[in-house]
């Protein structure tokens, strides 16, 4: 990250040579040179900082160019903060957006800990979105699957899938999203990135003691929503589900899930059916057979970094499964097949048919 050095502010200026080092794009104009070649006085058109980059060699910026910048070297920190936070994709890209609004508002040059401060306004953000949202949609929360991140599962770096199927899995993100926006959000920032409880206090104005407390009922409740991942065992486990699918294998399938197997379908609007939720393995075995149809058209994938399939005929995203998996048996499924939603443009082009 670059280090500041000297500052210029607009109409002021400090003395240098023509043309020596000098971005001409920066300047207003030259006043008081002591003869061809000699030394200026700058008069900028903004405000000018000196920077030093991490390769030690100084180069010139607006300060404004520095800060967004800076914002751009965090964007991928706030994403994940944010989608951690909201579990969906769409919305967690608005968060960052909201985010870089406010910074760009906000004199930030007695900042040391940009990272920290912006963390802290993402998460300002994201709270106010889950406040809004749990009074609008408390009646979808039992059906609701988060939006997944879908790779494919060929030439996948079996570390770092193993650290995102841990860290975000989508069991997880449906259980905070069960959690009250206080308790998810003191969860999110302490155990997932670390942040310090007095940091967090403020945000959800508590104590540092009380938001402790937060962080540690979230905690109780996600302990067990994303079992230690092994991704090998699980993809056997999820290739035995499509292969049994395809063939009708009623008891193949009731060998691979645990007898309280829980299965959330979210079918958005229900234009492909309705929204469910179905709780035992001979019930769930049943609607598996029932996507017997068009399990020929699905594909092994990832599904934030842990085994899943993915659905797509004739190269039209229809669904996405996740599954959650413990020993050799199935004990969670979701399912999301809402049109609207997987309308993604990565959905689409993983749909296409490889050439």
């Amino acid at each position: 990250m670059d280090r500041l050095r000297r500052r210029g502010s607009a109409g002021a200026g400090w003395y240098a040579r023509v043309g020596d080092g000098v971005d001409e794009a920066f300047v207003e104009g030259w006043e008081g040179c002591s003869g061809r070649g000699g030394w200026c006085h700058i008069v900028w058109k903004t405000v000018i900082v000196m920077a030093v980059g991490p390769d030690g060699r100084q180069r010139m910026i607006t300060e404004q160019g520095l800060v967004a910048e800076r914002f751009e070297e965090n964007r991928a920190h706030l994403r994940a903060v944010a989608y951690r936070m909201l579990g969906s994709l769409s919305e967690a890209e608005d968060a960052v957006q909201e985010t870089w609004l406010r910074l760009d508002r906000s004199d930030v040059s007695g900042v040391e800990n940009l990272a920290g401060w912006l963390t802290t306004v993402v998460g300002r953000v994201c709270l106010d979105m889950l406040r809004s949202r749990k009074s609008r949609r408390e009646d979808e929360w039992d059906t609701h699957v988060p939006d997944p991140i879908v790779t494919d599962a060929d030439g996948a770096d079996p570390e770092r899938s193993a650290v995102l199927a841990d860290s975000v899995g989508l069991a997880m993100l449906v259980v905070l999203d069960t959690l009250p926006p206080a308790e998810r959000l003191a969860f999110v920032l302490h155990d997932m990135f670390a942040m310090p409880f007095d940091d967090i206090a403020p945000i959800v104005d508590r104590s540092a003691a009380a938001t402790r407390q937060l962080a540690s009922r979230a905690r109780r409740r996600v302990q067990g929503a994303a079992p230690k991942p092994d991704l090998p065992r699980q993809r056997r486990v999820v290739d035995a589900f499509l292969a049994a699918s395809r063939g009708g294998d009623f008891q193949a399938l009731l060998d691979l899930l645990d007898p309280d197997v829980l299965l959330r379908a979210d079918t958005g609007d229900g234009a492909l059916g309705v929204s469910q939720l179905v709780r035992g393995a001979r019930a769930v075995v049943a609607q598996a057979l029932s996507f017997a149809r068009m399990a020929q058209y699905a594909r092994p994938v990832l599904v934030n970094g842990a085994p899943g399939l993915f659905t797509a005929p004739k190269g039209r995203p229809m669904g996405v499964m996740d599954f959650t998996i413990v020993g050799d048996r199935i004990v969670e499924i979701n399912i999301l097949a809402d049109p609207r939603r997987l309308e993604r443009p990565e959905l689409r082009d993983l749909g296409s048919p490889s050439e």
